[in-house]
């Protein structure tokens, strides 16, 4: 599907690998809605980018908040046809900590934003794809969801992470195979270790274990080579059902 003159809506949009996919977008000529909780981050990034972009503060794991924000999206640019969902969290947790058992509050909390969070806006966004006009293809829409190489080489404290990671790329092909059906192809991307602001945190030497730990390239991903893959799947209207990792061939070890 060609992205120019295209509507996108990038959850997690204000940050990170989120906002490498918003101005990828806009430079390839598309409108872009901004979805995250960071208000600052999230104004800031759409008065830089100009009218074609907009911000909107949304709870993801909250289902009033992103049906309000796919209306206000519709309201705005009139369709969407690119979901990019990049918002998550992590933390980390082991099943015997030092105090006890996980908190299971503290592990429902992730699987209700990476999982639950994921699934509001693929419902409600979908539920507005179906109304596009069909390309010569019969595509009406795309959906990329963001997965972690930790489903499946998941790391000791990284139990709630990982199950809520992997429970994206389990929910990748019945989707796709259902969606099939309307004309939207849905997708995942696994990435591995990238130059984030959650990453720019960690002390040196930390980020240079990591980066040595990657076959080749040796260093952490650039967003932009994330955001490049995001677009190229959307352009390419064969890729559907199926998660892609994008880490350099790194296979994290246990620990």
């Amino acid at each position: 599907m060609n992205i120019t003159d295209k509507t996108a809506l990038v959850t997690g949009g204000a940050s990170g690998l989120g906002e490498a996919c918003v101005r990828m977008l806009i430079q390839k000529g598309a409108r872009v809605a901004i979805i995250d909780m960071d208000k600052n981050k999230g104004v800031t990034l759409a008065k830089e980018l100009g009218e074609n972009t907009i911000f909107i503060r949304t709870d993801i794991s909250d289902e009033a908040s992103v049906k309000e924000s796919v209306r206000m999206v519709s309201n705005q640019f009139g369709h969407i046809h690119f979901v990019i969902n990049c918002a998550g969290i992590g933390g980390p947790m082991k099943v015997l900590g030092k105090n006890g058992p996980l908190s299971m509050d503290k592990f429902n909390h992730i699987m209700r934003v990476n999982v639950s969070g994921t699934m509001n806006i693929i419902g409600h966004a979908a539920n507005k794809m179906v109304g596009n006009a069909p390309n010569p293809d019969g595509e009406k829409g795309v959906i990329i969801n963001t997965s972690s190489i930790a489903a499946f080489e998941g790391q000791i404290g990284q139990v709630a992470y990982t199950a809520s990671k992997a429970a994206i790329v389990g929910i990748t092909l019945p989707i796709a195979r259902e969606f099939g059906n309307y004309g939207i192809r849905v997708m995942t991307i696994a990435p591995g270790v990238f130059d984030t602001p959650i990453l720019s945190k960690l002390p040196e030497k930390v980020k240079t274990a990591l980066e040595n730990q990657v076959p080749f390239p040796k260093r952490l991903g650039y967003p932009e080579e994330f955001a490049a893959l995001v677009c190229h799947i959307i352009e390419n209207s064969y890729f559907s059902g199926e998660t892609i990792r994008l880490d350099g061939g790194l296979r994290m070890s246990g620990r």
